[in-house]
Protein backbone atom coordinates (compact mmCIF):
# COMPACT_ATOMS: atom_id res chain seq x y z
CA UNK A 1 0.00 0.00 0.00
CA UNK A 2 2.94 2.26 1.09
CA UNK A 3 4.35 1.95 -2.57
CA UNK A 4 1.42 2.46 -4.04
CA UNK A 5 1.02 5.62 -2.17
CA UNK A 6 4.42 7.18 -3.10
CA UNK A 7 3.58 6.10 -7.04
CA UNK A 8 0.32 7.95 -6.62
CA UNK A 9 1.77 11.03 -5.21
CA UNK A 10 4.93 11.17 -7.24
CA UNK A 11 2.43 11.34 -10.04
CA UNK A 12 0.45 14.31 -8.62
CA UNK A 13 3.70 16.17 -8.16
CA UNK A 14 4.79 15.39 -11.43
CA UNK A 15 1.23 16.92 -12.95
CA UNK A 16 1.84 19.78 -10.73
CA UNK A 17 5.10 20.59 -12.04
CA UNK A 18 3.98 19.91 -15.40
CA UNK A 19 1.12 22.65 -15.06
CA UNK A 20 4.94 25.59 -14.85
CA UNK A 21 4.88 27.20 -18.16
CA UNK A 22 7.98 29.14 -19.21
CA UNK A 23 7.51 32.68 -20.15
CA UNK A 24 6.73 33.76 -23.53
CA UNK A 25 9.71 36.36 -23.23
CA UNK A 26 13.17 36.35 -22.14
CA UNK A 27 13.63 38.90 -19.21
CA UNK A 28 13.04 38.93 -15.67
CA UNK A 29 9.96 40.67 -15.78
CA UNK A 30 8.26 37.86 -18.10
CA UNK A 31 9.94 35.46 -15.66
CA UNK A 32 8.76 37.70 -12.30
CA UNK A 33 4.75 37.30 -14.23
CA UNK A 34 4.70 33.62 -13.37
CA UNK A 35 5.23 34.29 -8.98
CA UNK A 36 1.80 33.70 -7.92
CA UNK A 37 1.85 30.06 -10.52
CA UNK A 38 5.38 29.43 -9.04
CA UNK A 39 4.18 30.45 -5.16
CA UNK A 40 1.14 27.85 -5.53
CA UNK A 41 3.28 25.53 -6.88
CA UNK A 42 5.73 25.89 -3.99
CA UNK A 43 2.50 25.63 -1.56
CA UNK A 44 1.27 22.45 -2.74
CA UNK A 45 4.40 20.45 -3.42
CA UNK A 46 5.23 21.32 0.46
CA UNK A 47 1.73 20.04 1.13
CA UNK A 48 2.22 16.66 -0.84
CA UNK A 49 5.64 16.13 0.60
CA UNK A 50 3.69 16.30 4.19
CA UNK A 51 1.37 13.97 3.46
CA UNK A 52 3.85 11.73 2.11
CA UNK A 53 6.20 11.86 5.31
CA UNK A 54 3.42 11.33 7.51
CA UNK A 55 2.02 8.65 5.92
CA UNK A 56 5.45 7.34 6.16
CA UNK A 57 5.75 7.84 9.90
CA UNK A 58 2.31 6.87 10.67
CA UNK A 59 2.44 3.51 8.83
CA UNK A 60 5.60 2.58 10.75
CA UNK A 61 3.08 1.91 13.66
CA UNK A 62 0.46 -0.40 11.48
CA UNK A 63 1.33 -3.58 10.70
CA UNK A 64 -1.70 -4.94 9.78
CA UNK A 65 -3.49 -3.36 6.37
CA UNK A 66 -7.16 -4.60 5.85
CA UNK A 67 -10.23 -3.61 3.18
CA UNK A 68 -11.21 -0.68 5.26
CA UNK A 69 -7.79 0.82 6.04
CA UNK A 70 -7.25 0.33 1.89
CA UNK A 71 -10.54 2.53 1.12
CA UNK A 72 -9.39 4.92 3.43
CA UNK A 73 -5.85 5.39 2.25
CA UNK A 74 -7.65 5.81 -1.43
CA UNK A 75 -10.32 8.41 0.03
CA UNK A 76 -7.12 10.08 0.99
CA UNK A 77 -5.15 9.83 -2.41
CA UNK A 78 -8.46 10.81 -4.42
CA UNK A 79 -8.63 14.56 -2.14
CA UNK A 80 -4.85 14.69 -3.25
CA UNK A 81 -5.39 14.07 -6.69
CA UNK A 82 -7.49 17.13 -6.99
CA UNK A 83 -4.60 19.47 -5.53
CA UNK A 84 -2.84 19.54 -8.77
CA UNK A 85 -6.24 21.10 -10.30
CA UNK A 86 -7.20 23.88 -7.55
CA UNK A 87 -3.35 24.60 -7.38
CA UNK A 88 -3.01 26.26 -11.09
CA UNK A 89 -6.49 27.51 -10.93
CA UNK A 90 -5.53 29.62 -7.93
CA UNK A 91 -1.72 30.28 -9.40
CA UNK A 92 -3.10 30.90 -12.69
CA UNK A 93 -5.61 33.63 -12.03
CA UNK A 94 -3.01 35.34 -9.25
CA UNK A 95 -4.63 34.37 -6.22
CA UNK A 96 -8.20 35.72 -6.68
CA UNK A 97 -10.81 35.13 -4.35
CA UNK A 98 -13.08 32.09 -5.30
CA UNK A 99 -9.88 30.25 -6.38
CA UNK A 100 -7.73 30.70 -3.18
CA UNK A 101 -11.21 29.39 -1.01
CA UNK A 102 -11.65 26.36 -3.49
CA UNK A 103 -7.50 25.88 -3.25
CA UNK A 104 -8.49 26.00 0.78
CA UNK A 105 -10.92 23.52 0.43
CA UNK A 106 -8.57 20.98 -1.71
CA UNK A 107 -6.55 21.55 1.52
CA UNK A 108 -9.28 21.11 3.88
CA UNK A 109 -10.63 17.58 1.78
CA UNK A 110 -7.65 15.40 2.64
CA UNK A 111 -7.12 16.64 6.27
CA UNK A 112 -10.64 15.00 7.02
CA UNK A 113 -9.57 12.06 4.53
CA UNK A 114 -6.76 11.80 6.96
CA UNK A 115 -8.41 11.65 10.25
CA UNK A 116 -10.83 9.18 8.78
CA UNK A 117 -7.92 7.13 7.77
CA UNK A 118 -6.42 8.09 11.05
CA UNK A 119 -9.83 6.88 13.16
CA UNK A 120 -10.18 3.95 10.62
CA UNK A 121 -6.31 2.64 11.58
CA UNK A 122 -6.99 3.39 15.81
CA UNK A 123 -10.88 1.06 14.99
CA UNK A 124 -8.57 -1.53 13.16
CA UNK A 125 -5.79 -1.56 16.11
CA UNK A 126 -8.25 -1.80 18.52
CA UNK A 127 -8.49 -0.22 22.11
CA UNK A 128 -4.32 -0.25 22.56
CA UNK A 129 -3.30 1.11 19.45
CA UNK A 130 -0.16 1.95 18.86
CA UNK A 131 -0.93 4.59 16.76
CA UNK A 132 -3.77 6.05 19.08
CA UNK A 133 -1.19 5.82 22.03
CA UNK A 134 1.24 7.71 19.87
CA UNK A 135 -1.19 10.54 18.75
CA UNK A 136 -3.08 11.52 22.20
CA UNK A 137 -4.99 14.38 21.84
CA UNK A 138 -3.96 15.59 18.21
CA UNK A 139 -4.39 19.30 18.27
CA UNK A 140 -2.60 19.75 15.11
CA UNK A 141 -4.94 17.40 13.87
CA UNK A 142 -7.76 19.27 15.44
CA UNK A 143 -7.02 22.97 14.53
CA UNK A 144 -5.70 22.36 10.91
CA UNK A 145 -9.59 21.94 9.85
CA UNK A 146 -10.51 24.90 11.45
CA UNK A 147 -7.44 26.72 10.18
CA UNK A 148 -8.37 25.41 6.79
CA UNK A 149 -12.27 26.61 7.15
CA UNK A 150 -10.76 30.32 8.25
CA UNK A 151 -8.55 30.42 5.15
CA UNK A 152 -11.45 29.80 2.86
CA UNK A 153 -13.43 32.62 4.54
CA UNK A 154 -10.43 34.77 4.47
CA UNK A 155 -10.34 34.58 0.84
CA UNK A 156 -13.13 36.52 0.08
CA UNK A 157 -11.42 38.85 2.90
CA UNK A 158 -7.49 38.88 1.99
CA UNK A 159 -6.40 36.33 -0.23
CA UNK A 160 -2.57 37.19 0.78
CA UNK A 161 -3.94 36.85 4.59
CA UNK A 162 -5.91 33.53 3.48
CA UNK A 163 -2.40 32.03 1.70
CA UNK A 164 0.02 33.11 4.96
CA UNK A 165 -2.73 31.02 6.91
CA UNK A 166 -2.21 27.92 4.47
CA UNK A 167 1.05 28.39 4.52
CA UNK A 168 1.25 28.71 8.55
CA UNK A 169 -0.85 25.29 8.36
CA UNK A 170 1.91 23.56 6.46
CA UNK A 171 5.16 25.41 8.75
CA UNK A 172 3.05 23.45 11.75
CA UNK A 173 2.91 20.19 10.00
CA UNK A 174 6.40 20.43 8.30
CA UNK A 175 8.07 18.17 11.16
CA UNK A 176 6.97 14.98 11.16
CA UNK A 177 4.70 14.37 14.24
CA UNK A 178 7.05 13.99 16.80
CA UNK A 179 4.87 11.71 19.00
CA UNK A 180 4.47 9.29 16.14
CA UNK A 181 8.37 9.08 15.50
CA UNK A 182 8.88 8.78 19.37
CA UNK A 183 6.60 5.62 19.29
CA UNK A 184 8.41 4.20 16.12
CA UNK A 185 11.79 4.97 17.70
CA UNK A 186 10.78 2.83 20.87
CA UNK A 187 9.38 0.09 18.42
CA UNK A 188 6.26 -0.04 19.49
CA UNK A 189 3.77 -2.30 17.50
CA UNK A 190 0.27 -3.89 18.03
Amino acid sequence: MTAFTDGVLAIIVTIMVLELRPPHGVGLKDLAELTPVFMSYVLSFLYIAIYWNNHHHFFHLVPVVDGAVLWANMHLLFWLSLVPFTTAWMGENHFAPLPTAVYGLSLLAPAVAWYMMQQTIMRTQGPDSALRQALGRDFKGTASPFLYLTGVGLSFVNTAAAGLLYLAVALMWLIPDRRVEATVATGTKD
